[in-house]
């Protein structure tokens, strides 16, 4: 398959909104654009379902089969089982959840590990454990490159660990990190296994199924989709971890890590993110699959279009003195989040770039561990310029033009 840009982006209101006419959207790292089937479906429960779900009149049955129907196809594209899916107010909040009830499993002495290469949303909640007597030891990124070494793992990991938790792929560093062979060495030393797909999930649905993971995290507002945290626990772990929500809940898998009653709406409208997935893969030749394969399908041609495009913008400021590249310098192997260290503020240089119709980023973006065990300035921080699929060849140009300019 060979990614359709145009139709593609015709599946997206955002690029026929007069007032984003122009300027190229390099910020999707912080949030996607919205996809048609989304929205469709957020203003359909807001205008005709918007009352409280699952009682016995019309309107009420109606909403409460979107939000089951959001859970069970999300589930399926993902690879996991129905109640193994969870949604919360964002992933922060989930990964929060989580840390109190593996805070409340745990006994003092015993030990979780945590990388300095995460986002802050999936590595404070957990370090916060110390306070409770939990040792937390911490998985240290290459200096230089930023990447994490399995034989820096191994070294952490003995009897006492019980749980590790890593990136898929770091927001600042972008390079994806091999998560079945971190989840393999971490369940052979006895210890469960934490994902944070945040930046990863945007370029594609893996199989979280097959990864082999207990828990795996991804925001649906990143994902094309409202304002919503997903995770994936598996039921080994979901009944064995203390329930967190209202106790008369404590039997719902999906409802034993959300404290607070969801946002009926938005969980309903993550339906309409299977629904683009679905629409890619028929419009892009796809043929008879179940709802994994169709995701992994789609995933490929995906990454094959981001790949392209992403090398020239890697060759580009590689050849670049003042200009210190976060992470590989080739496409294979990274995401499309491409952060670099400058000789003044990432937020500068940002503002320079928007008035070259370039929106972008600048700052750490709650990375500040990782840059600062890269030797950079998190009050500097960095220039970020991320993309994912429907992004295209002459808006890749526009963004070279543009950094012409101000590098």
């Amino acid at each position: 398959m060979t990614l359709d840009t145009a139709w593609v982006r015709a599946q997206f209101p955002a690029f026929d909104e007069p007032t984003l006419q122009g300027p190229a959207f390099f910020e999707n790292a912080g949030g996607s654009y919205t996809c048609k089937p989304v929205i469709d479906r957020l203003t359909r429960f807001y205008t005709a379902r918007k009352v409280q779900p699952y009682a016995p009149y019309a309107a009420s049955t109606l909403g409460g089969e979107e939000m089951d129907e959001a859970r069970r196809r999300m589930a399926a594209l993902l690879g996991v089982e129905g109640d193994e899916l969870s949604f919360g107010p964002s992933t922060t909040q989930n990964t929060y959840v989580l840390a109190q009830a593996f805070g409340d499993m745990l006994k003092p002495g015993e030990a979780i590990v945590v990388t300095n290469q995460d986002h802050e949303a999936n590595t404070g909640p957990w370090r916060r454990l110390a306070a409770r007597g939990i040792a937390v030891r911490e998985w240290q990124i290459d200096p230089e490159t930023g990447a994490l070494a399995l034989s820096d793992l191994e070294n952490l990991l003995d009897e006492k660990v019980r749980l590790v938790c890593f990136p898929h792929c770091s927001n600042v560093v972008g390079q994806v990190n091999p998560v079945v062979e971190i989840t393999a060495l971490a369940h052979a030393a006895g210890a469960f296994v934490c994902v944070d797909g945040v930046s990863y999930a945007p370029h594609g649905f893996m199989d979280v199924g097959g990864l082999g993971a207990d828990i795996y995290l991804f925001s649906a507002y990143k994902t094309f989709g409202p304002h919503q945290g997903l995770m994936v626990i598996r039921r080994a772990l979901g009944h064995l971890l203390p329930n967190q929500g209202h106790h008369f809940n404590g039997q719902t898998l999906y409802k034993r890590f959300t404290p607070a009653g969801p946002d009926h709406a938005q969980v309903a409208a993550c339906a309409g993110i299977a629904d683009y997935v679905d629409d890619f893969y028929v419009h892009h030749g796809g043929g008879t699959a179940d709802p994994v394969a169709r995701g992994v399908a789609v995933h490929d041609v995906m990454r094959a279009h981001e790949t392209a495009l992403l090398q020239p913008l890697l060759d580009a400021m590689t050849s670049r003195n003042s200009v210190r590249l976060l992470g590989p310098d080739t496409a294979e192997g990274r995401a499309p989040t491409v952060a670099l260290a400058l000789n003044r503020p990432g937020y500068e240089v940002a503002q320079d770039l928007a008035a070259r119709g370039i929106m972008a980023g600048g700052g750490d973006f709650y990375a500040g561990r990782a840059l600062s065990a890269m030797g950079i300035d998190p009050d500097k921080g960095v220039l970020r310029l991320s993309f994912t699929h429907y992004t295209t060849r002459s808006e890749i140009e526009q963004l070279l033009n543009a950094l012409d300019d101000v590098l």
